[in-house]
């Protein structure tokens, strides 16, 4: 039995063929509607704990896809979408909210040896990630349902899972620090732009503690 049957079908009924496509897609636009909103900064003392949760969640649908068996698209050639939306300004605004701790360190494969961590931003994933989504989205969306689950299948693995499992990590890490009353390493002055080796992330480490940054992301220590 496939993943999608699996996953789809209730005891003693038949799955419907699409079930697993409405299910991946409306997981997806629950993610981007609610990273959309929380990128507007109207409730930023909620911001944190909102994209711990729509990550967790949007790694599940992540996961289901991964299982599933290799997914082939009905065209041979993938329809052009014409022009990616614009995400800079998604991008901008979770810089600005996340600024004290939007930087943090990632090993991008666990099993090549010896990778020294390279800094990453939290901004930078969530943008690459709705990028990401809403082009296999744009193809649901015109009826092209085996496009659109191979593309999200195709670069959940080639890349907006990693990234969405390295963004996962500093989120909770995050939340983890606050909550057992564990100061923050400070990453001011790492840039993301530099090639930056373990001692030099070491390094640049220093002093955001956690009372700077508890009260603006809403967390409480107690």
């Amino acid at each position: 039995m496939s993943e999608a049957t699996a996953a789809a079908t209730p005891v003693g009924t038949e799955a419907e063929p699409d079930d697993f496509a409405v299910q991946i897609a409306d997981q997806i636009e629950s993610f981007l509607l609610t990273v959309t909103e929380v990128a507007k900064g109207d409730e930023p003392d909620s911001a944190v704990p909102f994209l711990l949760l729509e990550v967790s969640q949007l790694l599940l649908a992540g996961g289901r896809l991964g299982a599933h068996e290799d997914i082939v698209p009905d065209e041979r050639y993938e329809p052009d979408l014409g022009p990616e939306p614009d995400v800079d300004d998604l991008r901008i605004r979770f810089a600005r909210m996340l600024e004290p701790i939007d930087v943090y360190s990632e090993v991008f494969d666990p099993y090549e040896p010896r990778k020294a961590p390279v800094p990453c931003r939290i901004s930078d994933d969530l943008a690459d990630i709705v990028t990401d989504l809403r082009h296999g989205l744009a193809h649901y969306r015109a009826g092209r349902t085996s496009e659109a689950l191979w593309w999200w299948q195709f670069s959940y693995f080639s890349n907006w899972g990693s990234t969405a499992s390295a963004c996962l990590r500093a989120l909770q890490s995050l939340v983890a620090h606050v909550r057992l009353d564990q100061p923050l390493q400070e990453l001011d002055g790492l840039d993301t732009d530099e090639d930056l080796g373990e001692k030099d992330l070491e390094e640049e480490a220093g002093r955001v503690m956690l009372e700077e940054i508890a009260g603006p992301l809403g967390l409480r220590t107690t």
